[in-house]
């Protein structure tokens, strides 16, 4: 698989680009390029936020924003380059014997800029509940929002040191599913496609929160914008 095609499928995958367009918030990330993983090179890039720094106050503080963004995902965007360009330069030199540190470095650096992607573009001002399609799989899938609630906030929690609580949409089995991620790639399910993700590291919360993570995650649900989240979920459907 070359570069060219690597990009392609690890950004179809992530469920990271693409959203049907028929919404306004949607439309909003088009306009932004937040969505886009990459430039028109085929370069990993961190796009602009869709929204103003300090937009999800008081739920998230505008210094962590400020902070996470441009340095947290943005540090992991030139890392996830220079993984690639060291593994380019591997097989350029026929001279493999650091590829296999490399793949691990990109598959920790590109993770973390799949999973920022979402989770900034999942996040709004505003509270909101999922509705329509969406709704009917969480109930179907989980018994009820209560209950998945319940679930992703408990797994999202409980994650060991630092990582993600992950709602994913499996096509194999045509069902949702809770997921937790340890730092950005560890614990993952192949074939599931991230809708909705939760950042538990503590660069996330730390400033605001200090160590109250479970408080952190609870305010969350306060600006979750569940429109993204049921075009990711749309998207995901259509993918499977």
């Amino acid at each position: 698989m070359n570069r060219k095609d690597f990009i392609k499928n690890s950004v179809i995958l992530s469920g990271a680009t693409l959203l049907p367009p028929n919404n306004a918030f949607t439309a909003g990330l088009q306009q932004s390029g937040m969505d886009k993983l990459t430039d028109e090179n085929g370069n990993f890039a961190l796009q602009p936020l869709p929204y103003a720094e300090n937009f999800l106050e008081p739920n998230m503080d505008q210094e962590t924003v400020h902070l996470h963004y441009t340095f947290h995902h943005g540090d992991a965007v030139k890392a996830a380059n220079k993984d690639m360009q060291m593994i380019q330069k591997a097989l350029d030199e026929n001279s493999i014997e650091t590829v296999d540190y490399w793949t691990k470095k990109l598959s920790y650096h590109l993770s973390s800029h799949i999973l920022h992607t979402i989770f900034w573009t999942n996040l709004s001002n505003k509270k909101s509940d999922p509705k329509g399609a969406l709704l009917k799989q969480i109930e179907k899938d989980f018994g009820s929002y209560d209950k998945f609630k319940m679930l992703i906030a408990k797994t999202s929690k409980g994650v060991d040191g630092n990582g993600w609580g992950i709602l994913g949409y499996h096509p194999a089995t045509r069902k949702l599913t809770v997921m937790q991620c340890e730092n950005h790639e560890k614990l993952t399910q192949w074939g599931v496609i991230p809708v909705l993700v939760i950042d538990v590291w503590e660069h996330s919360y730390y400033l605001k929160y200090r160590n109250r993570r479970a408080e952190f995650v609870d305010n969350l649900f306060s600006v979750l914008n569940w429109e993204n989240v049921a075009a990711r979920f749309e998207l995901a459907q259509k993918i499977g």
